[in-house]
């Protein structure tokens, strides 16, 4: 008599469609997923698109804490014990996301180690970048910051193949990203442009010689006198 065996667990393809437990949604450019203050009660995957992750202060002051994409999770605090949303997240792009019931998340976690291995991967992932994004905050320029995170958000470094064209995004975005002024970022901005590192075409292209502010000086703009 044969054995019959199980059938082997895809963690993507359980990401990819519906069912107990899971949703999934289409958002617009700049819709609200979910807001600071309300319950957390699940996990979300970006299965396409980019959102925006931002705190707002008691005194009104709103900070840009990270920018996710594709094959990314948020808010995985609710497995962690957090009863309400630390923050806020927008929607960039339109964007198709999954919305993941916590005991759904639970379960799979605790039934399919090749799930696990992917979340954990994932949050990993995440974290090592926003490690690097605090020493880049710390040590680095405004100038090579801003290279760098417009590097990873055209996906460069990253899985994934490169995707050159970032939709648009805000120079005030950028600028409080980076902490730096709206000014500054306008500045560099237009020296990128001109030395051909980036290049506007309804959004911003990223060429990949824009590594050389991250890894050298950027050369200066020769201006007649």
């Amino acid at each position: 008599m044969a054995v019959k065996r199980k059938k082997l667990f895809d963690p993507k393809a359980f990401l990819a469609k519906i069912g107990e437990g899971r949703s999934i949604d289409k958002y617009r450019k700049g819709q609200i997923v979910f807001s600071q203050g309300e319950p957390a009660d699940a996990v979300f995957y970006i299965q396409k698109g980019k959102v925006k992750v931002t705190v707002v202060s008691e005194q009104g002051k709103e900070a840009v804490v990270a920018i996710l994409g594709t094959d990314e999770f948020f808010g995985e605090g609710c497995l962690a014990a957090q009863t309400q949303r630390i923050a806020n997240v927008t929607s960039m792009t339109d964007a198709i996301i999954m919305r993941l019931e916590k005991a759904a998340v639970v379960h799979v976690i605790q039934q399919e180690p090749a799930f696990s291995e992917l979340f954990i991967a994932r949050l990993l992932s995440r974290t090592i970048r926003v490690e690097a994004d605090l020493v880049d905050q710390l040590f680095n320029s405004s100038e090579k910051r801003l290279a760098r995170l417009l590097l990873l958000l055209a996906n460069f470094g990253q899985e994934g193949p490169p995707a050159p064209l970032i939709a648009k995004i805000s120079q005030e975005t950028l600028a409080e990203m980076i902490g730096t002024t709206r000014s500054r970022v306008s500045f560099f901005m237009n020296k990128f442009r001109k030395l051909g590192f980036i290049h506007y075409n309804g959004g911003i292209e990223v060429h990949r010689s824009l590594l050389n502010v991250v890894l050298h000086d950027t050369p200066q703009i020769k201006t007649k006198t």
